[in-house]
């Protein structure tokens, strides 16, 4: 970045150098001749502008001085954090339920993952300063990422998420947790969270979401909890015999589970029927978990000024050399 450590002296110079040029116009050297007309023709336009180059030069002379005398400056800022941020584990549900389209972003309808995808994303970038996990689940569930502060990073593997990615037909909530709760728990934080978004009910892994929020709690691990999907019957696009079609299925959303486990974490429990409140609902979040952030910035400059400063010497001693030894004036 560039900057002027001195712009005021801007303010200062430049009525300066409007002056000083009013000066030298209304004084310009004279020559009493008795035939002047005869003169000018002798002069011609060559000559008249041979005449305004010293002016310019030390017009641009004092542009220069002026520029360094305003100490022109580039510089970097870096940061250093002081505080600790929070560790945070997304676990996120990828199970083929997740393929229902009630939600909407704009006026497109599209599948829960992809609402879901879009508003996660949003919360990875406000998490400036805290470590995030991502876990995916379905059938099985594991790490996508361990904890990380690399934002671009945990943002494109979120994008590249897919349903079936983690097994499709079945939801195992109780790996998820446990998984997470293994991430975290023997890393020093001021504070760690879980935030678990599921569609479904727990019916696959070997481990209940009990068992897994029992474990998280007892290793002071806090936990959040999140329901998406419709009330009702849920649209779902299939493969049949003519091409795609659209069936309606009943939404199988666990909500008393959800809340059992929010309850035992010491966290809450949200339900989210639209991207809106899906949206709402991380805000929340992010904003009950936020933590001061002290951080201590180093400047580092690097001066210009001999940039501006030797060029205008040497047009200085051009401008001289020419008025002494070629453009010289009749006293």
């Amino acid at each position: 970045m560039f900057r002027f450590s001195y712009p005021i002296m801007l303010l200062l110079f430049i009525p300066l150098i409007a002056w000083a040029y009013l000066v030298y116009v209304q004084k310009k050297r004279t020559l009493t001749f008795s035939g002047t007309s005869r003169l000018k023709e002798l002069s011609g336009k060559r000559a008249n502008i041979l005449m305004e180059i010293p002016m310019l030069l030390r017009a641009l002379c004092l542009i220069l001085l002026i520029l360094a005398i305003c100490r022109p400056q580039t510089y970097n800022v870096s940061r250093e954090v002081k505080t600790p941020g929070v560790d945070i584990v997304l676990c996120l549900d990828t199970s083929g339920s997740m393929q229902a389209l009630d939600f909407k972003l704009g006026s497109k309808s599209v599948d829960r993952l992809t609402a879901v995808k879009k508003v996660v994303s949003d919360f990875i970038k406000k998490r400036e300063h805290d470590r995030i996990s991502l876990v995916v689940f379905g059938e099985h569930a594991y790490t996508q990422t361990p904890l990380t502060m690399d934002k671009g990073l945990l943002m494109g593997l979120v994008e590249r998420m897919e349903i079936g990615m983690a097994g499709g037909e079945k939801t195992a909530i109780g790996s998820a947790l446990a998984i997470a709760g293994k991430r975290i728990k023997d890393i020093p934080a001021k504070a760690k969270i879980v935030i678990l978004l599921t569609d479904g009910r727990n019916n696959a892994g070997d481990i209940s979401p009990k068992e897994a929020a029992e474990a998280l709690g007892a290793l002071n691990i806090k936990i959040y909890t999140i329901g998406v999907g419709s009330k009702g019957e849920a649209p779902i696009k299939v493969q049949g015999w003519f091409g795609e079609k659209i069936v309606y299925q009943k939404v199988d959303l666990d909500e008393n589970t959800l809340r059992q486990i929010a309850d035992i974490g010491k966290g809450r429990y949200f339900r989210a029927a639209n991207s809106e409140e899906l949206a709402e609902i991380y805000d929340i979040i992010d904003k009950a978990e936020k933590t001061e952030v002290k951080v201590k910035e180093f400047f580092h400059f690097k001066e210009l000024f001999p940039w501006f400063l030797i060029p205008a010497l040497c047009i200085l001693m051009l401008e001289i050399i020419l008025t002494v030894f070629v453009l010289r004036r009749i006293p």
